[in-house]
């Protein structure tokens, strides 16, 4: 296998990585009461050791009363907290990698199975998880402006705090992805509207925010997914056309890089082309993008919830994308979550000793 296209470096803006490999975000729940522990710090220094090039955190949530469902997802604001941060910047640089921290609020959400809540209800665009179903409240204009600035506070505390680049989480049914949504944004007002382009504002609003607060010369990268876990087979921009008028504008807005999400990356966007998301992205916008969705392993990640395992696989197809330039950078997620030595072992071929990936891996930081 002839990876030399994996093991470029890539520069843009602040980030200078080694390679092409990003470890993809991947929510771990290990961080009690929102606080990165040094345990935390040491599961990332480890991927960072095995020579990852630019590693992606697990989603941080924001300054908001109700961003996370969950007790044990870190934030990424509070004393507290950014002081456990400090410290995984400070062992992933040591380690070799750059990093960016994942900023997010969920929105509206289901109840953890915890049975922890939130100090206040959910709250998205229209108080809806999926369409007819609420779960939440509706957003007023100030808690909107309060989110937007929240955002725009993690971001300039990643700055400062010595990481490489941002992350804004839009992808995958959560707020920002709320807003994006036909079937979760019925507004009336500024922020919504019949067509993505009028639904594009409060992302709009909160790149604006983001590179307002870390400047011009800091990498501000989006996640953005077509699919819903809601609805895998949903898409936001049904054409290229749509999707020019979705990504154009967030790309002016600040993006300097697009995350594209797709739960099986060689699977094309449109008929008619086997471009698939990040390409398309990449043409549409002429900005770098990412490509994720069961890069190097059978099946796909969210199955693993269900317990089902998967093998390792080629990166043949990966590979001829990479070359021919369809996209810049590969997000990968769990062979990374399940063996830090990942990269290490495709660098020099080691194809025999690659680890399949089962539920238990989610279990603990390996």
């Amino acid at each position: 296998m002839k990876t030399d296209s994996l093991f470029r470096p890539f520069s843009f803006k602040s980030l200078n990585i080694k390679n092409r490999i990003v470890m993809a975000p991947m929510t771990r729940s290990f961080s009690p009461d929102g606080v990165p522990t040094p345990e935390v710090a040491a599961y990332y220094r480890r991927r960072a050791e095995g020579e990852v090039g630019l590693i992606l955190s697990e989603g941080t949530v924001i300054d908001r009363p109700a961003s996370s469902n969950d007790k044990d997802i870190p934030h990424f604001y509070g004393e507290a907290a950014l002081n456990g941060w400090q410290h995984v910047i400070n062992e992933v640089h040591e380690g070799g990698a750059q990093m960016g921290p994942q900023i997010w609020h969920m929105g509206v959400m289901e109840n953890h199975y915890s049975g922890w809540l939130p100090s206040g209800p959910f709250e998205g665009p229209s108080g809806l998880f999926k369409p007819g179903v609420k779960q939440g409240v509706a957003m007023t204009e100030t808690d909107i402006a309060d989110a937007i600035a929240a955002y725009g506070r993690s971001a300039a505390d990643a700055k400062r705090l010595g990481f490489d680049c941002v992350e804004i989480h839009g992808a995958h049914g959560y707020l920002i992805d709320q807003f994006f949504w036909e079937g979760t944004n019925e507004r009336t007002d500024e922020y919504g509207g019949a067509t993505l382009p009028l639904r594009n504002r409060f992302a709009i609003e909160v790149i604006k925010e983001v590179r307002k607060q870390v400047g011009e010369d800091f990498a501000v990268i989006i996640r953005l997914s077509q699919f819903k876990p809601q609805d895998y087979n949903f898409k936001l921009a049904k054409t290229p056309q749509e999707m020019e008028a979705w990504l154009n504008p967030l790309a002016e807005a600040g993006v300097d890089i697009f995350h594209c999400s797709q739960r099986r990356f060689w699977e094309p966007e449109f008929a008619g082309s086997d471009l698939n998301f990040a390409g398309w992205a990449k043409k549409i916008t002429g900005q770098p993008t990412i490509t994720v969705g069961s890069v190097g392993l059978t099946g796909e990640f969210l199955a693993a919830f269900a317990g089902e395992s998967s093998e390792p696989s080629s990166l043949d197809e990966l590979l001829k994308r990479m070359d021919r330039g369809e996209f810049d950078l590969v997000a990968v997620g769990r062979p990374l979550l399940a063996d830090p030595n990942w990269v290490e072992k495709i660098k020099d071929n080691r194809t025999d000793e690659l680890r399949g990936f089962t539920k238990a891996a989610l279990s603990e930081l390996i």
